[in-house]
């Protein structure tokens, strides 16, 4: 099948790569901050310029160190988005001029095999000239003058794009979604399933999604809150034959929010709950050598908030310490903590060693069905009446409460409209026996259901 042609964009820390990745997917996906090395992790968007579409790949700044360190392995991730791409762009400050590490940066392309297109950043004004001159030095056909936050040299982007995009049939793709975009068109068929991945700092989300896709996708390593974006990995799940497609968006870990006091931590943590909205299923992964805490389910009632399906995943369970009893104790915790939702599933898995991964899988297929099950309205009234014969509503002041007809309202996640008079007076109480009935008789077992309630019009209250 044709595709669209892969542009990556390379260049030391700070010198605006996010900035222009931002300004050609057309949204602010990537964090961009005045520090250096806020991206880490390989982030890629369907770009637009002037007319051309390609794949545009925001890569770590480029540092010179060990490839153990944090650091080193943000270099090799880099290295693997230029050996992939059909071109780069090698992307230089122009009010700082060519510093040493452009210079190493500028010998390890030539060395390779991808075409580069030299952009020089930052270039208005007389102090960006200067740099454009210098950045002739570094051995690379004419620099683009560009300032990527304000959309000066575009056209000259686009002349040197357009013989590298054009040699490719561009695919019929989809638009990358905004992770802020979280309203969903029910009527629209199910496509691939958004399954994020959230928890706090050093559960193994980025290890977890490196083993389910079977590659070192996203930077992993011992040092707690490595990932700042939250980065989509598009992924091919095979079920014994059937191909499924699944969206993957490993996120952030969210601390307390009174531990959180850094400013990037904070964008981290929004745009780890941006994609919480954006998802269909989230899986909640937990440390399994430090059992539930309290911010778990603080984070695990976040989601139900917003109406998602949740799955709570127990990792490293492979070195865990009485797994039968830490299992069941938190099982017990999940039931007490999130009563508001019964039977959310829990499972134990292991991203080391992908123990667990496939019926982690098949069950978010699972629970995002019933996420997005509808029930017909004879059904659905003939248990209505059932569940009020059985236990009517309460009569507060000696004034009955009647409650006459329910409808599913929407889908993703289930809602539904309770009709009848004096539903103001009903208790929280009544609501959860009908929410619990439809979980029971209806089949919405662990996802959150939303129920309203309407007055009839009664035309002679007047």
């Amino acid at each position: 099948m044709p595709r669209s042609a892969t542009i990556a964009i390379v260049g030391r820390p700070n010198v605006g790569k996010s900035t222009l990745f931002n300004r050609l997917v057309g949204k602010r996906l990537a964090l961009v901050d005045d520090q250096p090395g806020v991206t880490r992790d390989r982030r890629e968007g369907d770009g637009k310029l002037l007319g051309l579409e390609f794949r545009i790949v925001d890569t770590a700044g480029f540092e010179d160190y060990d490839a153990a360190t944090l650091p080193g392995r943000m270099r090799v991730q880099t290295e693997k988005a230029v050996r992939e791409a059909d071109a780069a762009l090698f992307m230089i400050d122009g009010r700082a001029g060519v510093t040493p590490l452009d210079e190493e940066i500028a010998r390890w392309l030539r060395s390779e095999d991808t075409p580069i297109i030299l952009v020089v950043n930052k270039a208005e004004g007389k102090q960006g000239e200067n740099g454009l001159m210098e950045s002739y030095s570094l051995g690379f056909d004419n620099p683009i003058a560009l300032s990527a936050e304000h959309g000066e040299g575009v056209v000259d982007l686009f002349d040197a794009l357009r013989p590298i995009v054009e040699g490719y049939d561009a695919v019929d793709a989809e638009a990358l979604p905004s992770l802020a975009e979280g309203e969903d068109d029910e009527d629209a068929p199910l496509g691939p399933m958004k399954l994020a991945i959230v928890g706090r700092p050093n559960a193994g989300k980025s290890t977890l999604i490196n083993r389910m896709i079977g590659e070192d996708r996203l930077i992993t390593g011992p040092e707690a809150g490595i990932t700042r974006d939250s980065i989509r990995v598009d992924w091919q799940w095979d079920d014994g034959g059937e191909v499924h497609e699944i969206q993957l968006f490993d996120t952030a870990g969210m601390r307390k929010r009174a531990k959180v006091q850094d400013k990037l931590e904070k964008l981290s943590v929004a745009d780890a709950l941006h994609a919480v909205d954006f998802a269909e299923v989230v899986v909640l992964l937990l440390d399994a050598t430090k059992g539930l805490e309290a911010q778990d389910l603080r984070i695990a009632d976040r989601v139900l908030q917003e109406g998602r399906a949740l799955i709570v995943a127990l990792n490293k369970w492979d070195v865990a310490e009485n797994p039968s009893s830490l299992f069941n104790g938190v099982r017990g915790a999940l039931d007490d903590g999130l009563s508001q939702v019964k039977g959310v599933p829990v499972l134990s898995i292991s991203g080391a060693t992908g123990k667990g991964i496939d019926t982690l899988v098949r069950v978010a297929f699972e629970q995002r069905a019933i996420w997005t099950n509808r029930v017909s309205t004879a059904r659905l009234n003939r248990w209505f009446e059932g569940a009020v014969d059985a236990n009517p509503p309460p009569a507060p002041g000696g004034k009955r409460i009647k409650l006459r007809y329910i409808t599913q309202a929407r889908t993703r996640p289930p809602t539904f409209v309770v009709f009848g008079t004096r539903t103001d007076a009903l208790p929280g109480s009544y609501e959860r026996y009908l929410v619990n009935g439809m979980r029971k008789e209806l089949g919405f077992q662990g996802v959150p259901v939303r129920l309203n309630f309407r007055n009839s019009r009664n035309p002679y209250d007047e």
